[in-house]
């Protein structure tokens, strides 16, 4: 069989869905939802099952928790408060988020806590954007006293329980100082949490309410939320964080009364979404139309281009460069992009099979989103496998893998 009209080819689309199957059968990934689109044609693969012991298989309308997959789809709604001025990309945040305002700065980002000096200048809307206000998980530092002051005031990750309000989430995090000068270091995943707040406050309503009326109500993204309603739970399966010693499936969270069975307190804007693979490849392909979708505009085209082209200074991408590279052997080449750009990261060089300017991020509960500009293609993988093992990133990789060799045209 040779190209389909999609310009993918059929052996390249049967030899994807046998990766898949291998990944599934090994009993390593109880299943898996991957959506393909290019054009108007999507392919969809439904593997497994919802649990790991059986029962209900995996469906093309099951709902995952998308942890930082997230990342991209929340950040549009900064995008809009930006189209209409209402944020301006260099303007200090400390009108909207006061706790931010009068930042001291360690003398060493490794350093004791008290042993500071005064921030240079106040935290911006862009630090915020492209994940460089100070503050975040850097993977060179797990081990300094900033790291665990940031985990016990600001993480809700398994482990910790739900979040504070936003309010309360905030003042914990004004008590800390930055590791690095605004502006200064690329750090991840903390910088869009308090982008999140900031967009609340900015458009004096809730995140999730504002998403919604401007980006996942006109995209009919009714899947996407901060929770999952009781009528729908049944599409959600657990979540599994595997004994990275024994394997066994271990629950992070279950479905009935777990934590997406109930709105948060605190919608995170990092990570908190959940969503399905048809509402994310609606997303995705507005954003490789130029920010239209069904002959309605979502964001401006100058919105999409700022979000899906690399943002980093050369200062901040060697520092992104040299962090990834010392941890690339434990997450199976995630990160290695190159760049970043407004909730996502932006492929600046070629590296593996994946082209120059594939956008999108992974999540931690085993999803992942991107799309190449130049071939007009979607790809989604979600599973709900975390990544206490590496399975669920060795499978996220060979699907990219094995898609970029279906492309034929």
């Amino acid at each position: 069989m040779g190209t389909s009209d999609s310009g993918l080819s059929g052996a390249g689309l049967r030899r994807l869905r046998g990766v898949l199957e291998r990944h599934v059968e090994s009993g390593r990934i109880p299943g898996l939802v991957a959506l393909v689109g290019r054009g108007d044609r999507t392919h969809v693969e439904t593997i497994g099952t919802m649990r790991h012991d059986g029962g209900a298989p995996m469906r093309r309308d099951t709902i995952f928790r998308m942890a930082s997959t997230s990342k991209p789809v929340t950040t549009a709604a900064a995008m809009v408060l930006l189209d209409e001025c209402r944020l301006r990309l260099d303007e200090p945040v400390d009108p909207w988020l006061p706790e931010l305002a009068g930042r001291r700065v360690l003398r060493r980002p490794d350093g004791p806590l008290d042993d500071t000096m005064p921030a240079r200048r106040p935290i911006t809307v862009r630090d915020l954007l492209t994940s460089t206000f100070g503050l975040g998980v850097d993977f060179a530092l797990m081990d300094s006293p900033i790291r665990a002051a940031t985990f016990e005031r600001t993480d809700y990750g398994v482990a910790s329980g739900p979040a504070p309000g936003p309010d309360e989430w905030m003042r914990r995090l004004g008590e800390l100082p930055l590791s690095y000068q605004p502006g200064e270091r690329w750090q991840y995943d903390l910088a869009h949490e308090v982008l999140g707040v900031l967009v609340a406050r900015v458009a004096d309503r809730p995140l999730e309410t504002l998403l919604r009326e401007r980006v996942l109500g006109p995209l009919g993204m009714d899947d996407t939320g901060f929770h999952v309603p009781a009528d729908k739970l049944d599409r959600l399966p657990p979540l599994y964080g595997p004994d990275p010693r024994t394997g066994e499936f271990l629950v992070w969270d279950e479905a009935e009364g777990g934590r997406s069975s109930r709105p948060p307190a605190f919608q995170g804007a990092g990570g908190g979404l959940v969503s399905t693979a048809d509402d994310y490849h609606a997303y995705f392909r507005m954003l490789l139309n130029h920010g239209v979708h069904a002959g309605e505009r979502i964001l401006s085209r100058a919105a999409v281009e700022l979000m899906t082209t690399n943002r980093l200074t050369p200062a901040q991408q060697a520092a992104r460069d040299a962090m990834y590279a010392d941890i690339a052997h434990l997450a199976v080449g995630q990160g290695q992009q190159g760049g970043w750009g407004f909730g996502m990261a932006v492929r600046t060089r070629r590296g593996d099979h994946a082209p120059v300017g594939l956008f999108g991020w992974d999540g931690g509960t085993g999803t992942s989103a991107h799309a190449d500009p130049h071939h007009r293609l979607t790809g989604i993988l979600l599973t709900q496998v975390g990544m206490s093992t590496p399975d669920s990133t060795r499978l996220i990789h060979d699907f990219w893998t094995t898609l970029h060799q279906a492309v034929d045209a």
